[in-house]
């Protein structure tokens, strides 16, 4: 059962949530990858309610079953590209950071494929999950009603 609903959310907390969102949305150049690291970490934060969402988000963008099915262990496939390699890796070391530290040799692979603008805002969305995931967790949002907004 959810302990605080959706519209119970403050209003400006809402909004200055919303805001980050819609910066990180309309500065992205890949949604997808965006939705990728997203997913992942949803997994990795036992989210229902971000997995549900991040899924639709991801068919939404065209992204194949078998990429999504295999996404919790892609160091073991070869479905995922070095630069989707290189974001997932950074995804998972920052969500966990007090167990992965944010190594020099990751932060070289980031510039490879990354400029500074496009790091600073890949950290901010990877932080931006994280506080929602743990929002949801903690007000128990229910999973499965979310719908994507077709554009």
């Amino acid at each position: 059962m959810e302990r605080i609903t959706h519209p119970q959310l403050p209003k400006e907390m809402l909004s200055h949530l919303m805001a980050m969102e819609t910066y990180l949305n309309t500065t992205f150049k890949d949604l997808q990858l965006l939705e990728l690291m997203r997913l992942r970490v949803a997994q990795i934060n036992k989210c229902g309610y971000c997995i549900d969402m991040h899924y639709k988000e991801l068919k939404h963008t065209g992204e194949t079953q078998l990429r999504i099915n295999m996404l919790s262990v892609w160091k073991e496939t070869s479905f995922f590209s070095e630069k989707e390699k290189v974001v997932l890796a950074f995804t998972e070391s920052l969500t966990e950071i007090a167990h992965h530290e944010i190594s020099d040799a990751m932060y070289q692979q980031l510039t490879v494929h990354f400029s500074i603008d496009e790091i600073c805002n890949l950290t901010a969305a990877i932080a931006q999950i994280n506080t929602w995931t743990r929002l949801v967790r903690t007000f128990k949002f229910t999973p499965g009603n979310y719908k994507v907004i077709k554009n």
